[in-house]
This record gives structure tokens, sequence and C-alpha cells, in this order.
């Protein structure tokens, strides 16, 4: 009798949102929700699928959650799952690894979660059917600067082993590194399959008896977490063969859509063309709801009034999606430039423009100034939202320096919308 199980991580319940929550009510209630709804999908995959187990690879939630509404949400799906005889398998990975509703929750028989000492659980299934052995180990602290792999216990000789670990692998671009550990070292194991979390992308080695899945998360939160999200429905047969299916489970999905406006003739003409691209986009999404951050490029005589006019633009194509259906725009973005002509340079406009560059820009007390505002408007900003101006010195001086460059180009737009001043 084949042993089915379906593998995820990262569901990052009731995560706090950051840049959506300051602009559209709507739509920063619809990714508020999101993940729960996912993490729906996953208990109802679970139940569809008849599957043996459910297996949770860390960072259940995000941070140290208190929240009892997310306790209660969480008992209620883990329960169907007990009463469907599923059983729940769950490690603490950097985020929830202090998480007081991971340790105080009182959770049904059929949930196992591990402690900060590697265990293994062993389910026997009955003469004739190999057992399956479950070895996990949970975060003790948010980091985890070295390998974990030798604290597991070895192999339970005869059964099927599944590893589950919290783990950045070799490193990530966007991920911190956590609990490193090599493909080539997991795969010496001697366990069939591990099952990892962390990294926010699906990527999966199989290599024989052998498989080693990061499932990526059943729901992107923001743009940086774009493209479909989805978790791993896998099947042992009675060979130990594995076979790996992807699911997808995303209630929206977060995509970056990049368009070249440099053919359009009009405004009117550009509006249709975006439009266009937006329904294309749309019909190859198979989430109920789409979420585009949308980047122009390309040199046209409309560059400044499509700088000057972003927020409009914004509206047309907001109102354009929700009758392609679900249709969400995150940010219109633009680094369009119009096309340069003979003897340009020489204008006041020009002049001003280079002074502001060169002199007004360069000078400390603007820097200081500039810093000054954004120290004041970041102490007014809920925690959650202050990353916006970067997470370390350096990048706070690198966002200062980019917001002051976007809004002299936006003075200019402005200015040179009304016409040139010789």
């Amino acid at each position: 009798m084949v042993f089915r199980f379906v593998h995820t991580a990262d569901v990052h319940l009731d995560s706090p949102l950051k840049t959506l929550a300051l602009r559209n009510a709507d739509l920063s209630e619809l990714i508020g929700l999101a993940t729960r709804r996912a993490f729906v999908r996953v208990i109802d995959l679970c139940l569809e699928e008849k599957v043996d187990a459910l297996v949770l690879a860390g960072d259940l939630y995000d941070g140290d959650q208190t929240s009892m509404k997310t306790a209660r949400f969480l008992a209620e799906q883990l329960r169907r799952l007990h009463e469907a005889g599923i059983k729940t398998f769950i490690i603490r990975g950097n985020h929830d690894a202090l998480s007081r509703i991971t340790a105080e929750l009182v959770m049904p028989d059929t949930v196992k979660v591990f402690g900060q000492t590697a265990e293994t659980v062993v389910m026997e299934r009955g003469d004739g059917h190999f057992p399956v052995a479950v070895h996990g180990l949970s975060f003790a602290k948010p980091h985890a600067p070295e390998s974990l792999l030798r604290h597991y216990t070895l192999p339970v000789p005869d059964a099927f082993n599944i590893g589950v670990m919290h783990t950045s692998l070799g490193g990530s671009v966007g991920h911190d590194l956590y609990a490193p550990c090599g493909v080539a070292d997991l795969q010496q194991s001697g366990f069939h399959y591990w099952a990892l979390g962390h990294i926010h992308r699906r990527s999966v080695v199989e290599n024989g008896s052998s498989a080693i899945v990061m499932p990526g998360m059943p729901q992107g939160r923001d743009v940086n977490e774009d493209g479909p999200k989805s978790v791993s429905l896998v099947t042992v047969n009675d060979d130990r063969s594995i076979v790996i299916e992807e699911r997808q489970t995303s209630v929206a999905q977060f995509e970056r859509l990049s368009i070249d406006v440099s053919g359009a003739a009009d405004w009117k003409a550009m509006v249709g063309d975006l439009s266009s691209h937006l329904d294309a986009l749309r019909s190859s999404v198979t989430a109920d709801h789409l979420v585009a951050r949308i980047q122009l490029r390309g040199v046209n005589e409309l560059a400044w009034r499509i700088r000057r006019d972003l927020d409009l633009l914004h509206t047309e194509l907001e109102s354009r999606g929700s009758i392609s259906g679900n249709v969400w725009i995150d940010k219109v973005q633009t680094s369009c430039t119009a096309p340069e002509r003979p003897g340009a340079g020489s204008g006041a406009l020009d002049e001003l423009s280079m002074i502001i560059e060169s002199e007004v820009g360069a000078s400390l007390e603007y820097q200081q100034e500039v810093r000054a505002i954004a120290e004041e408007l970041r102490g007014q900003l809920p925690a959650e939202l202050r990353d916006i101006f970067g997470t370390d010195e350096k990048a706070f001086t690198e966002s200062l320096a980019l917001f002051a460059r976007e809004g002299s180009v936006n003075v200019m737009a402005r200015l040179r919308s009304g016409g040139e001043v010789d």
C-alpha cells in the first residue's frame, strides 16, 4: 500500500503587511487573508487526496505571534486532519522559533511538534507494509549559523526515512544563511526524502531513491515573492520509488510586468497596449487573483506625461484590470525617457535640472534635510513598515539618495509638462 503526504513550508500565517497596507485598503484586506485561505487549500488537498500525513517544514508563523485568533484558526484546521486520521508533523524555523502559539497551543494527538533535540517518530503501517520514520528538529533560537545535519539520528533500518529540516542550504538571494548544509551531504545521509523549508522558491533534486525538496511557499505576500506558489504532494510506492507532484495553492499571485512603450503614438494607444499585456498575463495565471507591478520603459514623447500622471495611469489600468477579472495593480513605475533633440540642453529647465543634480543634490545641507524628514516619517510608521527605508545604515542612505533622485525627476516632469521655458 502506498504512503502519501503533503509537504509545505513557510506559510507565515497572518504575516503583517508591508507596503500594500499604505495604498489600497481592499487589496491589503485580500492579501492579509491570503495566507489563511492558502492554508485552508493545503488542508483541503490533504483531505481530497486522502494522504497519510502533512509535513510542515518551519515558519508556520511570522515572528512571535501572540494573536489567539491565529491560534484558533490553526487549531480548527489541524483538527480537520485529526478527524480524518491524518497525522501532522511540524518543525519550527527561524521565524517561529520563539512563537508562543507553537509552544502553548494544545494540539490534537495526531500532531507532532518536534523540539530542540532531534527526534524520530516511526509510523507502523501493519504487516506487509514498510514503516515510515519521520525525523525532525526545530530551531531553538531565531538564528542557526551552523549545520543541523549532524544532530539528526541515523536512518531507521527497513523504514522509509523522511528528514524535516529548515535550512538555507548553500544560500539563496534574499535569504539569510540559516542552518547551512550541502545537497551532497543530505544525499549521503541515508534518508529517502528531505522535506525542507526556508527558501521561498521551489526546487527539487532527485537522485535515485533520494529526493531533496524545497516546496517554496503556498502563498506569496508581496511582489518580491512573485510567481505561482504551491506545495508538494508526495507518493511513495510499494517499491519505495517516489513521485512528487506540484499542486498550486495561491489565492493571489504576484507578478512583475515590464512593458516597452516606445512604439505608442499617443496616450490612448499606450493604455490600450498596456491593457493587452495585462490581459495576456492574467490569462496565464491560474490563481484567483493577479497582483501586478508594472514597469514602463523605452523612449517616447510621452515620457514626461507618464511620470507626471502615473497615478491616473494606475487608476486606468486598475479599472481595466477589474474587467479582466480580479486583477489588482500593486504599483506602476517608469524609467521612460524623452527622445533627444538637436540643441537640447540649453533651455532654462535643462539648466535647472543640472543645478539640482550637481549642486543642490550634492550639498551637505540638502542631504541632512532629506535625512531629517525621512527619520521623522520613519518614526511615525508602524514597526512592520519601517524597513521600507532599509534594514541598516547603508541601505537607509541608499534609499534616501534614490528617493531624492526620483523626487527631482518628478519635479522636472511637472515643470516640463507646462511647456519649455527658454
